[in-house]
């Protein structure tokens, strides 16, 4: 393992289990000091117990009020004396027959995976620029194309495809880099949790699981190398890691 962020410090939020988890202790393994935020406390206590000595510290909140995104960035500023790289990772998915979904739901799922980065970002992005630092947010291949049932997760990784793609053209000339992952399926506890209505149609499916479900270390891996000065040259853009989903 490298040290590649050494001296570094990262926000990474959903980091109480899956993705944001394997995000967070690779980080924390090649030298950062990362900074946890999700609403799991519990969870949050796990991963540091995985990362090395005084590597991580926990901040549990609930990211769908901006005064929580501005809280958590200010945080951690001042436990880590500034920040290098934020890593939006959170994020929440129900399905639903998009004529049964209910307005809650979606304005819920707008709220974690849309309007939360959005304002992470405005909080952040004075200090990541000072620091010559980064934003790397967490899409998925719904983000890239039409999926079944998922109206309003789609509609909130689309948006976050192009709140990406426009905060990196607004900010192309800082010094700051803001792109992101799409993946495909992973193994995860919110997928595993998925619950699907009855009566969908499985042969829509189909072609989004046939490509497999990838670990969530094989995403971090992704994440961490565009937030690493090996990338110093990607911005602005969406990387697939979808064994090809997106692709066809």
């Amino acid at each position: 393992m490298t040290a590649r962020f050494a001296g570094k410090r990262a926000l990474v939020t959903g980091a109480a289990a899956g993705l944001g988890r394997a995000t967070a202790v690779r980080f924390a393994a090649e030298g950062a000091r990362v900074f946890g935020v999700d609403v799991d406390a519990a969870g949050l206590s796990e991963t540091r117990a995985l990362c090395p000595d005084d590597a991580f510290s926990a901040h549990a909140a609930d990211l769908r009020s901006t005064t929580a995104c501005r809280a958590a960035v200010a945080a951690a500023v001042a436990s880590g004396g500034g920040l290098d790289v934020l890593c939006n990772v959170a994020g929440i998915n129900r399905l639903h027959h998009f004529l049964d979904m209910p307005e809650e739901e979606w304005n819920l799922i707008l709220a974690v995976n849309l309007s939360a980065v959005a304002f992470l970002c405005q909080a952040a992005l004075p200090h990541l620029i000072e620091r010559r630092g980064c934003i790397v947010n967490v899409g998925s291949v719904a983000s890239l194309k039409g999926q079944p049932y998922t109206a309003a997760y789609s509609a909130s990784k689309g948006g976050l495809a192009l709140l990406t793609r426009s905060l990196a053209v607004e900010f192309v000339d800082a010094s700051v880099r803001i792109n992101m992952v799409a993946p495909g399926g992973m193994e995860t506890p919110m997928n595993q949790k998925l619950q699907f209505p009855a009566g969908i149609d499985w042969q829509k499916l189909t072609p989004l699981i046939r490509y497999g479900m990838a670990a969530p270390e094989e995403v971090a891996d992704v994440i961490v190398f565009l937030a690493s000065d090996e990338a110093a040259r990607v911005n602005g853009a969406i990387w697939s890691v979808d064994g090809g989903a997106s692709a066809g």
